[in-house]
């Protein structure tokens, strides 16, 4: 396979177990740069695990994950980062008492090589607070960057997650269902801010609102019971009985 032609993410034979039980039994995807790719399944169907994995929050089991041909498995999660890896949570994971500004500041300081000596590079690079600034401005944040997170709405909190993942600059971004918990006219205004992200970033994305999920994903993998049992574009998916048999109830 050429440079050109190698997946951005590449998942081969991942596996996990928690004692007895198999939680993720033997995945394999290829993600290609640029792609959209949907992650879905019911609950207990192991997105999140897989996630997780990736990421390393997990320790695999067996298997092997790459990131644009660099293997991943043994690396710490904030190596995964600085390669090009993030990521949103399904269950927020902010600062409550910070300022939305002072997060993404956060987020910024785990990839600055300085990151050892937070509260003096807080108090004298102007770069990360501009970095921090213009990822809050990407999401319709930016009048707000000095309130603090307990001051603001579940929407925007899904927001500001979204802009400290991409403060990070990734190559590959992994998204936990990023309109879970929101209203209809705020599950449109993040659907406009996934489809302005330039094709340079791969998105991987796992979500429970089809309508949404099926307009933006160009492939995806159904899991179930921890196995990938279903992967294709949009039309084969959705017309494979296995798919509507586990998913959508029939």
């Amino acid at each position: 396979m050429s440079a050109a032609a190698a997946p951005a993410l590449a998942v081969e034979g991942l596996a996990k177990r928690f004692g007895g039980l198999t939680v993720t039994r033997d995945v394999s995807l290829a993600v290609m740069p640029g792609e959209r790719r949907l992650i879905i399944g019911p609950n207990g169907a192991g997105k999140t695990t897989l996630f997780n994995l990736i990421t390393g929050e997990i320790a695999a089991d067996a298997g092997s994950v790459r990131l644009f041909g660099q293997e991943l498995l043994g690396l710490p999660t904030r190596r995964r980062a600085h390669l090009g890896l993030a990521r949103t949570y399904q269950i927020l994971t902010l600062f409550p008492r910070e300022t939305l500004l002072h997060n993404v500041v956060l987020a910024l300081l785990g990839l600055a090589p300085f990151r050892w000596d937070p509260w003096s590079a807080l108090a004298c690079r102007r770069a990360l607070r501009e970095e921090a600034l213009e990822a809050l401005a990407r999401v319709g944040l930016a009048g707000a960057a000095e309130r603090t997170v307990a001051e603001t709405s579940y929407g925007e909190r899904r927001r500001l997650e979204l802009a400290m993942a991409l403060a990070q600059r990734p190559r590959v971004l992994l998204l936990d269902e990023p309109l879970a918990g929101l209203s209809q006219p705020e599950r449109h205004a993040i659907r406009e801010l996934l489809e302005a992200i330039p094709r340079d970033v791969t998105i991987v994305m796992i979500e429970h609102d089809m309508d949404v999920a099926l307009a933006f994903a160009e492939r995806i993998t159904v899991l179930h019971f921890g196995e990938v049992i279903v992967e294709g574009t949009r039309a084969e998916v959705v017309a494979d009985p296995r798919t509507r048999e586990v998913y959508l109830g029939e």
